[in-house]
């Protein structure tokens, strides 16, 4: 079956490759003539017909599960799976072959029950998390810049229609396959399908020889992103008839990777399946042996294996991670992938770029500057014209300054001014030009990070000097001029232009430019930054700043919001650095900065290296590779398509008291499904030796088989309400990650609590009540079934905090109300002639103490033993 879906796969590559192909190959003529579009793209009209005719652009193995295909996969899970064969086992024994005056449907009855209960309430968390994932999903949109009626306007990416003509600048995501009719400086991300980390150029003429579909080199390929540059395409291809659309499934899959809590309840689940694939033959052959009737022996084996069948795992799993996307969406987060709650427990780094997190977002144009340090119009003239002509992705600071020009006046007088070329943004060189003529003189203007702008330069220029050559004592003057800016937490960008009189400009005409000043803007901190960055600390979460920005700029919004700043790495040392140098120094170091996008990745992947769980805030281009990389990637819904694309979570609110949130709330979650599970296993663990020395000793079955699954399947409903209990504050002030050593251990140690007092209660009611011959096996069937039930429900509350439990900490109202209506239901069953038709008998009072007896030393030596496991192990759950 894996074979055929390969083969089907490149059959519709092979035929996808030569449409592509004969895109690629012919003139963007053909591609405008052969999609009946224009280079001013459709009209309205045109975009819904064919939007129509087509239907949405959308993959198919992306859009949200049918009602079906979650039915289905609700009751597909190994521990339904085993209770399905178990109810068709016990239909043969009990009904099939039995005679028809023996007929009993009472435990097929209730095992079914147990299946239908475990896989409807499956199936209906499922349907709530589909649906809240799509509704969450809907609040982030993902859109397109198409000419419409012969202008751009933007539109939801799932309307690009065939023809359309969509502009594609720094940051967009692809959303269609799409041939390139302009293309100026264009590198495309193509490592989603390559693997290739290094972005390629993209023409409007097809360039040399192609060796495969990746090469295509005037094609652009749905779900690929734009690095840098600008440029016009028109779409060829939309939804499953793309290259990201044949290929959708497997890639789908390939990059959804289990994170170690997936692991851990994978890993426990199926040790708990192997100890009752140990237990079920044992406990058969023993009671067969000593009892000599097989087929109860074969029935209460059944019952045995039904009781060892943690069947509400992936519903308690499915219930709490998907309350938990609920709780933050009204904390204004999105989360994309229900795992990555579980993430926000455990992250204990947290990397963040430092604009809009730290600090307001709010870029001010403070200053423009000459090279003496003087205010001048001339240097905010031109660094107006180079943000306002890039047709780029403009950034805060491009519209700080465009929006200063605007105020004082300067823009309306450069009209005169006319565009005639560009030089993209990108982030090797930290610049970009734009070149414009006025008067018949063209003139490349430039602007960008200040060493590498000033490298560029050989000379400056003042109005009172006029252009002169730059010497040492200039760049020392000048040195001090932008270390004193940043240490005013500034950041500094250098304007430098050149002339010169030609017809195609590429970056190698940057060389020999004139220095004409200095822009200083400053973003202050955010009022809310020092108290966020406090409390995530409180929380066992380090927080690292990684910037591309000067080191004395971060350094100062730092020391403004509470974040250590003697431990610093910029970008050149990073880059000097070994993969073990850098691992060595990383966890001590709390500013990383001047750092490239791949410098950012290797910060994450050296953190993560040294055992940390990585969460990595970021919101721009350059941040991409990290976000992919970190265990849990958080942007923002106003972020570049790639941002959000690599992102498992997304802040509707730029802000770290909102991460905070979701960390507690990840710990939230945790905690109540490891308290269900280590309740699962400990219980199984113990339920072990009891049940072999019951086998072993008793003359009859400690209880009858329709008798021990209705008390499985009361207590598994009462556990359906640990998604909502509460959680110890200490808990949550530390990263919980899963282990499964830990929970082996406490399987190990407290599941033997609940066999010994197992064995205590059978010899109570063996010697004091003496229910010691087949004939008052009712009686003994009863009392331990009551006690058994109570005892189980009791023990959660010790179980569900390493605090004594009410007076310490208290459980949630829906944990009592299950707890009372469990006790109470095994109190009264006996006396009911629902109790009577399950083999149950009355008590007689005598009982009663010794229930009380049992179930305190049950509860003594519990809360003895876990004091001792939590000073010899310095934990609980």
């Amino acid at each position: 079956m894996f074979n055929n879906k390969k083969t089907k796969v490149r059959v519709e590559n092979g035929v996808l490759e030569n449409k592509l192909n004969s895109f690629n190959v012919a003139s963007f003529e053909y591609a405008l003539n052969k999609t009946e579009s224009y280079e001013t793209g459709l009209t309205t009209e045109q975009a819904e017909f064919r939007l129509e005719r087509d239907g949405i652009n959308e993959i198919q193995a992306q859009k949200p599960r049918s009602l079906m295909s979650i039915l289905f996969g609700s009751f597909w899970n190994p521990f339904i799976m085993i209770l399905s064969i178990l109810t068709l086992i016990t239909w043969v024994t009990d009904v099939y072959v039995a005679s028809p005056d023996s007929e009993d449907w009472t435990s097929v009855i209730v095992i079914g029950l147990m299946v239908l209960v475990s896989g409807i309430m499956n199936f209906v968390q499922e349907y709530k998390a589909n649906k809240s994932a799509m509704d969450l999903h809907q609040l982030v949109d993902t859109t397109a810049t198409v000419y419409r009626d012969g202008v751009l306007a933007e539109i939801d990416m799932e309307k690009v229609v065939i023809g359309d003509v969509i502009r594609l600048s720094a940051g967009d995501m692809i959303p269609a396959d799409v041939r390139f009719i302009h293309a100026k400086d264009i590198f495309v991300s193509q490592s989603a399908f390559s693997g290739e980390a290094e972005a390629v150029e993209k023409f409007a003429v097809k360039q040399g020889d192609e060796n495969s579909i990746l090469d295509f080199s005037t094609i652009g390929f749905m779900g690929t992103d734009v690095v840098s540059g600008v440029g016009f395409a028109v779409v060829i291809g939309i939804g499953d008839d793309t290259f990201f659309g044949s290929i959708a499934e497997e890639l789908i899959q390939s990059k959804a990777k289990p994170t170690s809590f997936d692991k851990g309840v994978n890993d426990i689940s199926w040790l708990l399946i192997r100890f009752m694939f140990i237990m079920v033959p044992l406990v058969f052959l023993i009671n067969g042996i000593t009892k000599g009737d097989w087929l109860q022996a074969l029935l209460f084996a059944i019952s045995i294996a039904v009781g060892l069948t943690p069947e509400m795992l992936p519903l308690i799993v499915t219930t709490n991670l998907s309350k938990g996307t609920t709780t933050m969406a009204k904390h204004k987060t999105i989360v994309k992938q229900l795992s990555a709650i579980q993430n926000f427990g455990a992250m204990d780094v947290l990397c963040t770029d430092k604009t809009g997190t730290l600090t307001e977002d709010t870029i001010i144009l403070d200053r423009y500057l000459n090279v003496h340090g003087q205010e001048d119009e001339h240097v905010l003239r031109y660094a107006y014209l180079n943000s306002y002509y890039q047709t780029g992705l403009k950034n805060l600071l491009d519209r700080a300054i465009i929006d200063y020009a605007n105020e004082v006046g300067l823009a309306k007088n450069e009209n005169n001014y006319e565009k005639i070329d560009e030089l993209p943004f990108d982030f090797e060189r930290r610049r970009m030009s734009v070149i414009v003529r006025r008067r018949g003189e063209k003139r490349l203007i430039t602007k960008g990070a200040m060493e590498e702008v000033l490298a560029l330069c050989t000379h400056a220029y003042t109005a009172e000097s006029g252009i002169i050559p730059i010497d040492q004592a200039m760049l020392d003057a000048i040195g001090e001029l932008v270390k004193d800016l940043n240490s005013q937490g500034m950041r500094v960008l250098a304007v430098a232009y050149r002339d010169e009189d030609k017809e195609q400009w590429t970056v190698e005409d940057e060389h020999d430019m004139v220095l004409d000043g200095f822009i200083a803007l400053y973003d202050p901190p955010k009022m809310s930054a020092p108290k966020a960055i406090s409390s995530l600390q409180d929380a066992g979460v380090a927080v690292k700043v990684v910037t591309g920005d000067n080191l004395e700029v971060a350094r100062n919004i730092c020391r403004h919001v509470g974040i250590d700043t003697e431990f610093v790495l910029q970008g050149t040392e990073i880059e000097a650095m070994t993969d073990a140098e850098l691992a060595a120094v990383a966890a001590r170091t709390s500013i990383f900065a001047k750092v490239s996008p791949l410098q950012k990745q290797r910060v994450v992947l050296s953190l993560q290296g040294l055992g940390h769980t990585v969460g990595f805030l970021g919101d721009g281009i350059n941040d991409a590779l990290a976000l992919k990389a970190a265990d849990l990637g958080i942007t923002v819904d106003t972020a570049v398509d790639i941002a959000k694309e690599n992102s498992e979570v997304i802040l509707l609110e730029k802000d770290l008291q909102v991460l905070e949130e979701g960390v507690l709330e990840g710990r939230h979650i945790f905690g109540n499904i490891v308290k269900y599970v280590q309740m699962a296993a400990s219980s199984n663990f113990g339920n072990i030796f009891s049940v072999l020395v019951s086998s072993i000793f008793l003359p009859f079955l400690p209880m009858l088989p329709v008798q021990l699954l209705v008390q499985n399947l009361l207590y598994d409903v009462s556990q359906t309400m640990i998604p909502w209990d509460n959680v110890d504050a200490e808990y949550l002030q530390k990263p919980q990650k899963w282990s499964a050593d830990r929970l082996k251990r406490f399987m190990l140690i407290i599941g033997p609590i609940s066999s010994i007092f197992d064995v205590t209660m059978f010899a109570l009611l063996w010697f004091v009540l003496g229910a010691n011959n087949p004939e008052l096996a009712p009686l003994f069937q009863t009392g331990w079934f009551v006690f058994g039930l109570i005892s189980q429900v009791v023990i959660v509350h010790i179980i569900r905090t390493e605090k004594l439990p009410i007076l310490q900490s208290n459980a949630s109202w829906q944990i009592w109300l299950a707890t009372i209506i469990v006790i109470v239901v095994a109190l009264a069953l006996p006396y009911t002639f629902i109790g009577a038709a399950l083999g149950f008998v009355a008590l007689p009072l005598a009982y009663y103490p010794l229930l009380l007896l049992a179930l305190f030393g049950y509860v003594a030596v519990s809360l003895i033993v876990k004091r001792w496991y939590i000073r010899k192990w310095n934990n609980w759950l």
